[in-house]
């Protein structure tokens, strides 16, 4: 029997309260549980910490250090009281977009980069040509 710390709802449409138990991982959400060892009131501010959590600490270690396994919000719960240690998660390539954007992406930037190409050849030809412009009239014979 796998054991889970989790949060089960009450309260009425609209105004979540809810319950954090102990309970089988196979049990419903709401369904039956092992034991109450706290409750949770998003509804109050955060200022009001002290009515918005209330936790058993000594009831959740003892059911941390039998195996139970908290739910992600639940292990932050912990984390915050100093119970366990919650790893960060990090996922980067979550932000990457997708691979039809990045393909987009590529293509604009290799045309960007051949229309640099491009540009530059077309100053430097500009160049040449100014440059044996300025030299063929210093070259001409002066007509008297």
């Amino acid at each position: 029997m796998s054991l889970k710390i989790r949060l089960a709802r009450g309260g009425s449409k609209k105004r979540p309260y809810y319950r954090i138990v102990v309970a089988d991982a196979a049990a419903p959400r709401d369904g039956k549980f092992i034991e109450k060892i706290g409750t949770f009131n998003p509804v109050l501010p955060k200022d009001r910490a002290a009515e918005r959590l209330t936790l058993d600490l000594e009831r959740a270690a003892h059911w941390l250090k039998v195996g139970a396994q908290p739910t992600d919000r639940v292990a932050r719960m912990l984390d915050s009281a100093g119970l366990m240690k919650r790893a960060a998660r990090n996922n980067p390539e979550k932000a990457l977009p997708g691979k039809k954007r990045q393909e987009r992406d590529k293509a604009a930037a290799d045309a960007a980069a051949k229309a640099a190409e491009a540009a530059e050849a077309a100053k430097a030809a500009a160049a040449a040509a100014a440059a044996a412009a300025a030299a063929a009239p210093a070259e001409a014979p002066a007509e008297a």
